[in-house]
């Protein structure tokens, strides 16, 4: 173990001390980058993140000094394994994002580390695309596409990679960087040497080389089709599939394509896979550009995750086909749509129901339906669960109904069954055996169900490995595959990498893992005890217990993990497969990370930190240190993640565990106890409110602030009201509980509420009357102490819950419904509280808990809103608050505010604010607060609407901040539209 520290740190300090980029050799960066995608783990000595090619070649040639290995990383989504290994791991995507289209974008170039939604978002105002469209198209890499081939569903109309580029910069595994395009091999360079060989491995395997196309073409080392006409050797082509097994793609220049004028599609839904496919077939005639199917498993999934594909999936369908076509007419769109609906639901093994539409929404609509499915198989938490290791197969079409018999029978006589899907255009076929991977005798199954599947899909004239990279998953299958070939592919690789350095026992090697190596720890290694109880009541520090004698490590968890949602269970929920790295527009996760696109922010890296501790790769005490509280930093528990993660992983629990478990051991900076506590602060504050705003609002009381707080000088604290709400709310007589029946709410109020815009709660006091609802605000509640759970201070949070849940649970019983105005105050009761305590009080008022636009709503649909509303001739910005899309998606507050007679709202969609609480107060934080709210600050700016309105306090912080926008809470809208509170209108000529 020391070797390997010392080991490590000379790394560390010798690479750091030649390239620019960053260079990190330590357990938990490591323990970051051990897994992928994929089922297997491997931790790797270093992970290096290059900021240019020329760091990219110093790292590669020290490595070869050091007879060190270097495994490309991009998102790391693959599922083979193939970004894993025990040498440096160079992630090119921190750094290596810069994307250059030409004038014309007809070519444009990416950098390694560059995703394809990324580059397909630049070049799209010219109405072009990059063709090729893999299923993880969103999060994937320009590197990624091009190194392992990436086609998509779109096979038919764009072919794959290899199809659409022009040129490479590559470094080899000696550290020369080359530019890879087409080249003579008799002209005296190091490309020309490289195209020499080549050509000379196509020769001597000639023979070989004809026949079976299918193979061919699956060879990550194709040389059969690399000389051009002229006789140059298209190198950039051969590169693409090679899987970073020969050298590292710095950058490539890729082909773009015009987007079609016109698409529609067809879906056709059969009682049997069987007919699903031989459909599939049938439709090759009708010259469609893409056909994809899956099986009823995904479609269940589809129908349990997602209600707008529950009215729109038969019930007693068995298999779905999605068809595209595209045309320049419209008219002629329609006529072969109806053609193709006729033709494909006659017969024998004709669809039983079918719809078509040629509308960009409901066409994207139909396609989620089945790209989503794919990845919400990871939502299905039963004990067995689809594993891919044997799912990337290749026939030729008209086999593939005979294989799936085939390899049904195959999984029969393994006692398992598994989930299929697959595109007809280029005969692909993915299997996932349903496996539980927990127990060592399913896990020999791996190598076992691997090596029959391959052969019963090789006696039909298919492949495996040829659309998801070899990688650690198949690699041992492709000596048997390629038979005499398996020496041209041997040959290839000491053409380029002789020392096998470059992603050693992929494609090609002396020693190839079998499947069932290498696997993810899946037996817990160390005890978890819950500690919370005795930590709470002695105050100690866990990491000195009297346990620390025992042989068997153990983790003193902190918060409530109730039986089946065991902190095991939920970290192992985490699959690895990127989703959250994405930075697509329709989805806000995960905020921090599209600022800071590091592993470290992305919100696997959390689960990923855990699973190495629960799994003793790393140990307990690493959660102390601050290298780990630098990751989980990088979380500000905005729950983007845990709503839009396809196996919903409660990714802000295990962040709150992690947090814990450091304040825990080394309690809090003056800081982060300032913010934890600033309720009460601003609770003494508000005694001489005059005096307290004068300090706060000065130059010298923020600079004081930014120095010994940490507060950021250029933020202005909303100033605090001379009378707090709760003040008021006693003096108006709703503090006390009313015994007669009818509705009932009980206001839990807000920190911004209480002290800052007291009108909040006055509004929903006139709301409520003008409702005949009665309303009850208990005196003695406590502010949410959300900034408690964000920072990690679990014992003084679970103090705050338990004070409010035991007034609030009092209430339910007595008949009161709990509302909050605030939706960080509302995710507190129904989520964090029952994650603190988990008791059955903290239970009740979570399932009696309500968003008020929410209840308002909910009377509304019952005829019990009042509807008397004055018209409001206004225009208002709506911005959805990140925790108020957790607990509502689809946003009911523009619905009821659309109620008012002359209101206008524009709902504002550009991401998240950035502001996150009190995070975004921070100096530490402020530059990347606004970089993440920069989108929305944009689009408020450029809006025409008098003024913005969002049910968030902090939300409302950021947008006056940062777009000098007037922002009003929805529920003082509703109150001035009762006519019940005029004051109001000053805020709205102030606005105007």
């Amino acid at each position: 173990m020391a070797t390997m520290k010392s080991d490590r740190k000379r790394i560390e300090d010798d690479l750091r001390g030649f390239i620019r980029g960053s260079v990190d050799c330590d357990p938990v960066t490591t323990a970051l980058f051990a897994s992928d995608g994929s089922i297997y783990q491997i931790e790797p000595i270093g992970v290096v993140r290059p900021r240019s090619v020329s760091d990219i070649a110093a790292t590669i040639q020290y490595a070869a000094e050091n007879e060190l290995a270097i495994h490309p990383r991009g998102t790391a989504s693959g599922i083979a394994g193939e970004s894993l290994g025990k040498g440096l791991i160079m992630d090119l995507t921190r750094y290596m994002r810069q994307i250059h289209p030409t004038t014309s974008f007809e070519t444009v170039t990416a950098e390694g580390g560059a995703s394809l939604a990324e580059l397909n978002r630049t070049i799209r105002r010219s109405e072009r695309w990059f063709g090729p469209d893999p299923l993880n198209r969103s999060i994937t890499t320009m590197g990624s596409v091009i190194a392992r081939n990436a086609s998509g569903s779109h096979y038919l109309r764009s072919g794959s990679a290899r199809d659409n580029i022009n040129e490479i910069t590559f470094v080899t595994a000696g550290g020369e960087v080359l530019h890879l395009g087409c080249h003579f091999p008799g002209d005296d360079s190091s490309e020309a040497r490289l195209a020499r060989g080549l050509c000379e491995i196509r020769d001597q395997f000639t023979s070989k080389l004809q026949g079976n196309d299918l193979l061919i073409q699956s060879m990550g080392y194709r040389i059969d089709d690399i000389v051009e006409k002229d006789g140059r050797v298209n190198l950039a082509k051969f590169i693409a599939g090679t899987q970073g097994t020969l050298g590292v793609i710095a950058d490539c220049t890729v082909r773009t394509e015009p987007i079609p004028t016109h698409r529609g599609v067809v879906l056709l839904f059969f009682h049997r896979l069987d007919m699903a496919v031989r459909s599939s077939l049938a439709a090759l005639q009708h010259g469609i550009v893409a056909c994809d199917w899956i099986d009823r498993r995904m479609l269940q999934i589809a129908r349990e995750t997602d209600d707008q594909f529950r009215a729109l999936l038969p019930s007693a369908a068995e298999a779905m086909v999605l068809i595209e076509i595209q045309g320049e007419s419209l008219g002629d769109l329609y006529d072969r749509l109806a053609i193709i609906r006729q033709s494909l639901t006659r017969g024998h093994d004709g669809a039983f129901e079918s719809t078509d539409t040629v509308q960009q929404e409901e066409r994207d609509r139909y396609w989620a339906l089945l790209r989503q499915a794919i990845p919400r198989l990871f939502r299905l938490h039963s004990e067995a669960t689809p594993q891919p290791f044997i799912e990337d197969l290749r026939l030729p079409p008209e086999q593939l109904v005979s294989s799936i018999a085939d390899i049904q029978e195959i999984l029969r006589s393994f006692d398992t069954t598994a989930t299929m899907f697959g595109q007809i255009g280029r005969g692909t076929l993915h299997i996932r055996p349903f496996l539980n991977l927990k127990k060592s005798e399913e896990r020999k199954k791996l190598g076992q169900l691997s090596g029959r599947i391959a052969e019963a899909v090789w006696s039909r004239g298919g492949v495996v490995g040829a659309d998801h990279a070899a990688g650690l998953s198949k690699s041992s299958l492709l000596p048997q595959q390629y038979g005499e070939l398996w020496q041209a592919i041997g040959q290839v690789k000491r053409l380029f990498d002789p020392a096998h350095r470059m992603n050693p026992g992929r494609v090609f090697g002396a020693t190839l893992q079998r499947p069932s190596e290498n696997l993810r720890p899946s037996d817990r290694r160390i005890e978890i005890v819950n500690r919370s109880r005795i930590l709470e009541e002695a105050d100690e520090q866990w990491s000195q217990t009297e346990d620390d004698h025992r042989s068997t490590p153990s983790l003193p968890v902190l918060q409530h993990w109730p039986p089946g949602g065991e902190i095991t269970s939920v970290v192992r929920t985490c699959n690895g497969c990127g989703r959250c790295r994405t930075t697509t527009k329709d989805q806000r996760q995960c905020p921090v990370f599209r600022a800071i696109p590091s592993e470290e922010a992305s919100p696997r890296a959390k689960a990923n930190l855990m699973r190495a501790v629960i799994s003793g790769q790393l140990p307990v005490e690493a959660l102390t240190t601050e290298t780990a509280k630098a990751v989980a930093d990088l979380c500000f528990n905005c729950h983007q993640c845990r709503l839009e993660c396809p196996a919903s992983v409660d990714v802000p629990k295990i962040v709150g565990e992690l947090k814990a478990q450091y304040v825990a051991g080394n309690g809090q900076t003056l800081s982060e106890a300032f913010m934890t506590r600033i309720d009460s602060v601003i609770g003494v504050a508000s005694i001489l409110p005059r005096l307290s705003n004068r300090l706060i609002q000065s130059v010298s009381g923020r600079w004081l602030a930014e120095r010994v707080l940490g507060l950021s000088a250029a933020r202005k604290l909303p100033p605090i009201a001379r009378e707090s709400f709760l003040r008021h709310a006693a003096g108006r007589k709703w503090t006390r509980q009313q015994t007669h029946g009818g509705l009932k709410v009980c206001y839990f109020v807000d920190h911004f509420a209480n002290y800052h815009d007291p009108d909040i709660g006055k509004a929903l006091g006139e709301v409520m009357q003008q409702n005949e609802v009665n309303l009850y605000v208990p005196y003695g509640q406590k502010s949410s102490g959300m900034a408690r759970i964000t920072m990690g201070d679990v014992l003084g949070a679970r103090k705050v819950a338990r004070r409010n849940i035991r007034i609030l649970a009092d209430a339910v019983r007595n008949g009161y419904t709990i509302l909050a105005t605030e939706p960080s105050a509302v995710l507190c009761l129904k989520h964090e509280y029952p994650n603190l305590l988990g008791d059955e009080d903290s239970l009740l008022v979570a399932e009696h808990t309500m968003e008020v636009a929410q209840y308002l709503w909910h009377l509304h649909e019952g005829n019990r809103l009042s509807l008397d509303f004055s018209t409001v001739d206004l225009t208002v910005a709506y911005h959805h608050p990140c925790h108020l899309r957790v607990l509502d998606p689809e946003p009911v507050t523009t619905k009821l505010l659309s109620l008012i007679p002359g209101l206008q709202v524009e709902r504002i969609e550009a991401g998240c604010t950035g502001m996150a609480g009190t995070w975004g107060l921070q100096k530490k934080n402020y530059r990347n607060s606004l970089r993440i709210g920069w989108p929305l600050i944009s689009a408020m700016r450029s809006s025409t609407s008098t003024m913005a309105t969002t049910a968030c306090g902090a939300c409302r912080m950021q947008i006056e901040h940062g777009a000098a926008q007037a922002t009003i809470h929805p529920i003082k809208l509703l109150a001035y539209a009762y006519g019940r509170m005029t004051k109001v209108q000053k805020e709205i000529e102030a606005a105007t």
